[in-house]
């Protein structure tokens, strides 16, 4: 059978399609390889509709990366997904809280979710400054809330998740907060989506 078999071939050829079936004149450079990286891992051109970034959110963010601080991943699907290699060279990490025994613990004994509650705890380390979430809702809505109560001082918000319980309401919360966002309009999202955002981030940094 005849077929490409080099992956950076395979790439090439997909962002190629991608560019010929969306508008690319509506993003700047920076923009456009976020919105191309999320339909690659998707096949999904909607994304180029409902993927919204605020004014200056690229540059915070990658800020904040060249400077070593970390990201926080709702979900340990996201964080496998993160490019690990570039994570190094750069000095920064992702971290998914979401297993701790304590986050257990306070999940039990508040009845929340534990995505809630990983948020409360990373929230507490200074060092994290990216919040990347693509699956859980709930996880996003306590962000917002620790946030607002001033306990939570995130430089970037991806705030992507899935689903038809809360996800729209969560972003659109987003967007009501000071703090600058990569967000996705609607149900769609998902850790594929915050993952490839993350990741267009670092290939900036990388080339």
């Amino acid at each position: 059978m005849n077929y490409i078999k080099d992956p950076l071939e395979i790439e090439k050829k997909s962002f190629e399609i991608i560019g010929k079936n969306i508008d690319e004149s509506k993003f700047d450079k920076k923009e456009l390889l976020i919105v191309k990286r999320v339909i690659h891992a998707t096949a999904d051109f909607e994304f180029a509709n409902i993927l919204k970034i605020s004014k200056g959110a690229i540059e915070d963010g990658l800020k904040v990366l060249k400077e070593g601080f970390n990201i926080v991943s709702d979900t340990k699907m996201a964080e496998a997904g993160i490019n690990k290699k570039v994570l190094d060279k750069i000095g920064s990490k992702v971290k998914s809280y979401i297993n701790l025994p304590e986050v257990k613990e306070i999940s039990k004994k508040c009845g929340i979710t534990r995505s809630m509650a990983a948020m409360e705890i990373a929230a507490k380390d200074e060092s994290n400054k990216i919040f990347a979430i693509g699956n859980a809702p709930t996880a996003l809505f306590r962000l917002i809330e620790l946030a607002r109560e001033g306990k939570a001082k995130p430089s970037l918000i991806i705030g992507v998740p899935v689903g038809f319980v809360g996800a729209e309401e969560a972003k659109e919360e987003v967007k009501k907060l000071d703090i600058p966002y990569i967000i996705t309009e609607g149900e769609k999202g998902g850790s594929t989506v915050a993952a490839a955002i993350v990741n267009a981030l670092l290939y900036m940094i990388e080339r």
